[in-house]
């Protein structure tokens, strides 16, 4: 029980028919011909000697190399090599080309970083990496978060929700757009994603800057600067501290807790249901049986909580009321007379939605 988990390669894809393909240079003499790119299927690949790129890379050719061949590793004369990788972590995965000076890990030790990669939350303030191996860029593009520069322009306007810019748009393509000059982007500000993460973007430009093409104009979830920015740029010592650090115990400095330096939204989405009940509908409302007023004071007229309050365990979230049960079941004409005279109190007990144990947070919507 290992969680095995498949990625695809940084290169593969899938082609029409639903196989996957990775790329590959052919090789003509024992040289590689860059200017050529043939894809080939795992049925494909087994039946070429493929070596890999970098002992190629020097320009000078081995007179054999150590091909992948039927499952096997033999070395071959070089000119037998029919094809060679495209890059030297071809055969990576995504987190997997995101580890600094990889073939000097331990594989243990690489195979927990790569899956912890995909375990970070976004912090509330990202930073990019010091030390990467130049997929951060090219991660955060692909993963669709960014809002991107389209053409060379001037940002006219810049708040915490949206960045209007009024771009140069080639004359040939002015002529069959349908958008005018100046263009609007809406800002994601604190969505709930499926893992209750938060989705929280910030403008990096400001009013009267001119931006070009493809320049990044927002920042956050984990990226930072148009870098992918899982975590953070620590000063570290490996030192004993007065015997805290024992095992594989880790000593902490206070100011990564005072100043959220480690620190993460979660969002978390919390539902109340009404039902038909035998003796009545249930109803949300603020006005509860043998509840305080203090415990309903920020619920607003309909029963549910303010945006805005700070709330903690136990706190009512939503107000409700359900009936209580009755001998025999309601016919409709007695519910609509206790619908249209109201006074239930006694005939309802109070069943609100509340924060549960130890959970703080704030509302947002």
């Amino acid at each position: 029980n290992i969680g095995l988990i498949n990625s695809l390669a940084i290169y593969a894809r899938v082609n029409e028919l639903g196989f996957l393909e990775t790329p590959y240079h052919p090789v003509v003499n024992g040289k590689p011909d860059f200017s050529k790119v043939v894809y080939l299927t795992p049925d494909q690949e087994e039946k070429y000697p493929i070596a890999p790129l970098r002992p190629l890379l020097n320009g000078k050719t081995p007179a054999e190399l150590q091909v992948r061949y039927e499952g096997e590793y033999p070395e071959v004369p070089t000119e037998e090599v029919r094809f060679v990788d495209v890059a030297p972590d071809q055969l990576l995965g995504l987190s997997a080309s995101l580890i600094p000076f990889l073939e000097h890990d331990d594989a243990n030790r690489a195979l927990m970083g790569s899956n912890m990669q995909r375990q970070a939350v976004p912090l509330l303030r990202p930073e990019a990496p010091i030390v990467g191996t130049g997929m951060e860029k090219h991660v955060a593009r692909d993963s669709r978060v960014l809002i991107y520069a389209e053409y060379p322009g001037v940002v006219q306007y810049v708040d915490a929700n949206r960045i209007v810019i009024r771009y140069e748009r080639p004359p040939e393509e002015a002529l069959v757009s349908f958008e005018g000059d100046e263009v609007t982007y809406e800002i994601p500000k604190f969505r709930r994603t499926n893992e209750s993460t938060c989705l929280n973007l910030r403008p990096i430009v400001r009013k009267g800057q001119r931006v070009e093409k493809g320049q990044p104009l927002v920042e956050g979830y984990s990226i930072e600067q148009g870098e992918l920015a899982l975590g953070k740029n620590l000063l570290v010592a490996f030192m004993p501290w007065q015997g805290y650090n024992f095992e594989d115990a880790i000593v902490i400095s206070q100011r990564l807790v005072q100043d959220d330096v480690l620190t993460s939204i979660t969002i978390q989405e919390f539902e109340v249901e009404v039902r038909e009940t035998k003796a009545g509908p249930e109803e949300l409302t603020r006005e509860l049986p043998n509840e305080s007023e203090d415990r309903v004071r920020f619920l607003d007229d309909e029963g549910l909580i303010v945006v805005g309050t700070e709330v903690r365990e136990g706190d009512i979230l939503a107000g409700k009321v359900t009936p209580k049960g009755q001998s025999s079941e309601l016919s409709p004409e007695e519910k609509l007379l206790r619908q249209i005279f109201g006074d239930r109190s006694s005939e309802v007990k109070s069943t609100p939605l509340v924060m549960p144990p130890a959970s703080h947070g704030y509302v947002i919507a």
